[in-house]
């Protein structure tokens, strides 16, 4: 795991960030003692991809649209 002083880390700090987004987690020191560890943040996947896709079943002879004006009171 890569390591920065503090100082480092802020004088350079797009370049360290450049190796978080890439991947790496980064810790921080402090007058050499480990303070902090700056890790990339996991993708977020919208709740509705997580969930494998299943095919419509519709009722013999119905179409899509037949349903959904029927739903409506059309």
């Amino acid at each position: 795991m890569p390591e920065a002083t503090f100082t480092e880390l802020r004088n350079h700090a797009k370049a360290w960030f450049d190796l978080v987004e890439a991947g790496q987690t980064v810790r921080v020191l402090r007058n050499g003692k480990p303070i902090a560890e700056i890790h990339p943040v996991a993708p977020q996947t919208p709740s509705w991809k997580q969930r494998q896709a299943r095919p419509l079943r519709l009722p013999r002879g119905k179409s899509i649209s037949r349903l959904i004006l029927e739903e409506r009171g059309d």
